[in-house]
């Protein structure tokens, strides 16, 4: 009797294989079938790199994710669109005139012309050096008051030695745009030559987030007064110890909350009291305990599940029919409320349409497993799929979060999340407020300096800047 490996030495597996060659291992029994598949399945499979000694079990990949399809078009403009360049600066600083003395290819004289061109260049000073201003402050007596009366120093906090710019700007830099402690000091230790402690910046931070939190508390009650918002939810760390970072967004504000929970604890926190407005979320099913008038779940998320079950599941029974027909259902009514101009009783029409025919793909009894496990779903949120077609301003997907969560999610990347609650709640206020600003088109630095400084004039903190197309 031949052994199951004879035929895999005068036979090729792979793309080359015929019809033929494929009978010859046929022929050989059920275990040269079953060895030429494992060798097939061993030949696909992508290449994981063999990992050293050293290396953490947690960062052994279990596998490596295929290689991403080539872009279909080239990035960019199309060719022929207008030309788009930097402007012309609306000041000169100084100016420099250029002349050769001799040619530079041959050393000989040069005989002088009246052409010239002008080129614009802006940069940083070679040597920049921080303003220090001493501030005499007088204290005189108050006959009225009986007691002694000081002017208000607003460049700088009470007893800060660095002023407003300082501190806002690496705040800026570290919950705003995701550079690391470590980074910040250095910027301003050698570039700017400002010497900071990476101690010093975060108490500082705390006085920052302590002024600023009537901000964070005018973006929560915003947002529980939108229309429409987006809420999404990912991983965080505090003290090595799992959390949670929610995340709640529309277009004009984002806020952000750390909390111990993923369930409805940390919703009740955000939700005290019930929402009236359209919330967009996944399926996760800490939301459902939210009061609210209209829910849309994303649609994407449906997709990405059927997706998913035909990567890494058997597809086998009645799942082809089912997913053909979730799929067009799902993108039947996207076209529909994609299209403009349809008449309101066609509207109608298909609207109906669409809740029949969920209704009859609920009721059918699929046999596969996976496709009863997301007829429950369906089932579940019958009324919550389509609310984009009765809402105005309602979106099938929960993209807008997706977005508003990722640049905390590059910020987690760079600097491991932190190390203390008190940490982690000033992460979630500073975040909130530098992208809030943001978002209503405001300049952070210049925005919260001027905040600062009326807080410690007035004692009082201004209100949140409300959405504006004017500001930079």
């Amino acid at each position: 009797m031949k052994t199951t490996a004879e035929p895999l030495q005068t036979v090729v597996l792979g793309p080359s294989l015929t019809a033929e060659q494929a009978r010859q291992i046929y022929r050989q029994g059920e275990e040269a079938v079953v060895f030429a598949l494992l060798t097939l399945a061993q030949q696909s499979a992508p290449a994981i790199p063999s990992p050293s000694p050293s290396t953490p079990s947690a960062m052994v990949p279990t596998y490596q994710k295929p290689s991403c399809a080539s872009r279909s078009k080239r990035p960019g403009r199309k060719a022929g669109h207008p030309g788009s360049r930097r402007l012309l600066p609306q000041r000169i600083d100084q100016q420099q005139t250029h002349r050769l003395k001799q040619c530079p290819a041959c050393g000989g004289p040069l005989q002088h012309c009246d052409q010239t061109r002008t080129r614009y260049t802006e940069d940083i000073p070679k040597d920049i050096t921080p303003v220090v201003t001493e501030h005499i402050i007088h204290r005189d007596w108050c006959p009225r008051c009986r007691k002694h009366i000081e002017p208000i120093v607003t460049e700088a906090l009470p007893q800060a030695t660095l002023g407003n710019r300082v501190l806002v700007l690496s705040a800026w830099l570290h919950y705003g745009l995701g550079n690391t402690l470590s980074q910040i000091v250095e910027i301003f230790n050698h570039h700017l030559q400002i010497k900071l402690t990476g101690g010093g910046l975060i108490q500082m931070w705390y006085r920052l987030q302590a002024i600023l939190f009537g901000w964070y508390l005018q973006i929560q009650a915003e947002a529980m007064n939108s229309a429409v918002l987006h809420a999404d939810e990912t991983g965080w760390r505090v003290n090595g110890k799992t959390h949670w970072l929610w995340c709640f967004s529309t277009a004009n504000l984002t806020f952000y909350m750390i909390d111990r929970s993923r369930g409805s604890p940390a919703l009740r926190k955000f939700f005290r009291d019930e929402f009236h407005g359209t919330l967009i979320s996944d399926f996760w099913g800490a939301y459902n305990a939210v009061l609210c008038r209209k829910r849309q779940l994303c649609l994407v998320h449906l997709l990405r599940d059927l997706e998913y079950v035909e990567t890494y599941r058997r597809v086998d029974q009645d799942w082809p029919a089912f997913a053909k027909q979730l799929r067009r259902l799902v993108h039947d009514a996207i076209r529909l409320w994609r299209r403009d101009n349809v008449p309101a009783t066609e509207f109608a029409s298909r609207r109906a349409r669409l809740d029949v025919r969920l209704a009859e793909l609920i009721e059918h009894p699929w046999r596969h497993h996976e496709a009863g496990r997301l007829v429950k779903r369906l089932r579940r949120h019958r009324a919550e799929l389509f609310t984009f077609l009765d809402e105005a301003g309602v979106p099938f997907d929960n993209n807008h979060a997706e977005r508003a969560i990722r640049p905390a999610v590059l910020i987690r990347k760079n600097s491991y999340s932190n190390r203390s609650r008190r940490g982690a709640d000033a992460q979630a206020v500073l975040m909130s407020v530098y992208r809030t600003l943001k978002q209503r088109g405001y300049h952070p630095m210049e925005t919260i300096v001027k905040a600062i400084e009326s807080y410690l004039t007035t004692g009082e903190l201004p209100p949140l800047p409300s959405p504006s197309t004017t500001n930079g």
